[in-house]
């Protein structure tokens, strides 16, 4: 539906039309916020009319100003009606403004508002479904969310309107983020995630969702689809990228706290270190429900310090963390934790070819060369983009050279992402990574096991963390690698020496093997 509205103000016109309502009107106005704001001296009749429903399905957010008399008016109860029937069908904002009253007057129908609902059972009964629809809209709105003028941190009008005008500049400033130039297989994996955040979670719970995988796989891409699909259900949404880098600079915690803070907040606020900053999030956030993902953490104190406990927010909230490092996730209390997948070979085709062929309907490259670049990258979105924007353009000969070239040596831009999760392993389970990488892959559990213990190593913890940095798989009890982690393992090993096997820590080709045995006989 076309929003042609930021806001649509509802509010009782003797009670602050040429007050409150009117400043309120002009700060909207002056910071570029589109209001409509109805003329209640041209209403005619008792029912809401079709320009007033229009305005209000055509508005970004909703504000309700609960003043004194709001209720006595039966033109502003169904107006809020309406604004609550479009919250719930067409993802309407609405924020309720309680002006000189309290919430609990509004939704427990105390005071003047007892006095409003009495009088209109006595016109329309006290049977009446609308005044019972009535009742139930002002519980649900005044249930919600919203400022009131008495406020220990609102003390007068002014700071009021500065508060509301802060928060819609935020909220409808919040440009959806950039996912992809081709976002093939994204829609389905995201809609899979939403259901099993429904599934595992009341809408007022804290959920903690975990986004595993190894590098390449779109991680980062389906969160960025996940914060765009959520971010219009959460009063405050911040996406931290690259939290494993940027944590490793020097202050680079607390510069991760002061972002996080001043995405959610109104009011920016200090954070002098990692402490203060816990300290400020659980102050600040706990009773706000908010939307954050932090992308790429590799560690727990990253973790600690950005999303410690469910109870830092409030309720609702959603928390997404995307990692390589399952055992991290899981080791922090995140218990729904989602597999990214590969793409389907379907899709992995049809993406290589979006960025291999973005402006030729025909194909001039042989089916063959094709099928052996798809090969290669073997349904992992990062190689597919890689090298199909590598190859775009270029003519046989030079496919035929890229890809005899790449059975050799790996692409260095998607080696050097896999790398990242082989940097961050210890020595025990960096060896036993090499030697899969080398020898050992699609072999038997068992077998595997056997020949690296009766070489020292630990292999059962090994192979476990291994599993949990996505850099191995186990099907049914035999041990498997994607084919470009495991190139990523062997060039590992060729980098030690790329011209002389012979000082190489491995050797797994026969024509090394057969290099080497020459040289041995020359010098005996």
């Amino acid at each position: 539906m076309e929003r042609n509205y930021h806001v649509f103000l509802s509010f009782r016109g003797t009670d602050v039309r040429h007050g409150f309502l009117s400043h309120l009107y002009a700060a909207l106005d002056q910071n570029g916020i589109y209001t409509f704001v109805d003329s209640e001296e041209l209403r005619k009749g008792e029912e809401i009319s079709p320009a007033l429903m229009r305005a209000i399905e055509e508005s970004h957010v909703a504000i309700i100003v609960f003043s004194e008399d709001y209720a006595s008016s039966r033109w502003c109860l169904e107006e809020l009606l309406k604004i609550m029937e479009c919250k719930e069908q067409n993802g309407l904002k609405v924020f309720p403004v309680f002006y000189k009253v309290e919430p609990r007057e509004v939704r427990e129908g105390r005071e003047s508002y007892n006095r409003a609902m009495d009088n209109h059972e006595y016109k329309f009964g006290k049977d009446s479904k609308k005044v019972k629809r009535w009742k139930k809209a002002l519980f649900e709105a005044g249930s919600l969310s919203g400022w009131e003028l008495n406020d220990m941190l609102i003390r007068d009008e002014a700071e009021l309107i500065r508060c509301i005008v802060k928060e819609l500049s935020i909220r409808l400033n919040r440009t959806p983020l950039h996912v992809s130039k081709y976002p093939v297989g994204i829609d389905s994996q995201v809609q899979q995630i939403l259901w099993l955040s429904k599934k595992e979670s009341d809408d007022d719970d804290v959920l903690m969702i975990g986004l595993w995988g190894p590098g390449g796989i779109g991680k980062t891409t389906v969160a960025k689809a996940l914060y765009n699909a959520m971010m219009g259900q959460f009063s405050g949404c911040s996406f931290l990228e690259q939290v494993r880098e940027k944590s490793n600079r020097s202050d680079g915690l607390v510069t991760l706290q002061k972002d996080l803070l001043s995405e959610m907040l109104v009011h920016p606020l200090t954070v002098y270190s990692v402490a203060r900053g816990i300290s400020l999030i659980r102050e600040k956030l706990c009773r706000k429900k908010v939307l954050l993902i932090l992308d790429d953490v590799d560690q727990m104190d990253q973790l600690n310090a950005l999303a410690g406990e469910g109870d830092w927010f409030g309720k609702g909230s959603r928390i997404i963390v995307t990692s390589r490092d399952k055992h991290l996730l899981t080791s922090h209390g995140i218990n729904c934790v989602y597999e990214v997948k590969s793409l389907e070979d379907y899709e992995a085709r049809d993406l290589f070819g979006r960025h291999a062929f973005p402006n030729s309907k025909e194909v001039e490259i042989r089916g063959q060369l094709i099928d052996r670049a798809l090969h290669y990258a073997d349904r992992l979105p990062l190689a597919l983009e890689v090298l199909g924007s590598f190859l775009c353009g270029r003519k046989e000969p030079a496919w035929e050279s890229t890809l005899d070239k790449l059975s050799r040596i790996p692409e260095p831009t998607i080696n050097r992402v896999l790398k990242i999760s082989v940097d961050g392993l210890e020595n025990n389970e960096r060896e036993i990574f090499l030697d899969i990488a080398c020898f050992f892959k699609g072999k038997k559990m068992e077998y595997i096991k056997e020949v690296l213990d009766s070489c020292g190593f630990h292999t059962a913890i090994g192979i476990d963390i291994l599993i949990e940095r996505s850099l191995i798989k186990n099907k049914y009890e035999t041990l498997q690698m994607h084919d470009l982690i495991q190139s990523m393992g062997q060039d590992i090993v060729n980098e030690a020496c790329r011209d002389d096997p012979e000082k190489r820590s491995r050797l797994w080709l026969l024509e090394d093997v057969e290099d080497i045995f020459v040289i041995i006989r020359g010098q005996m």
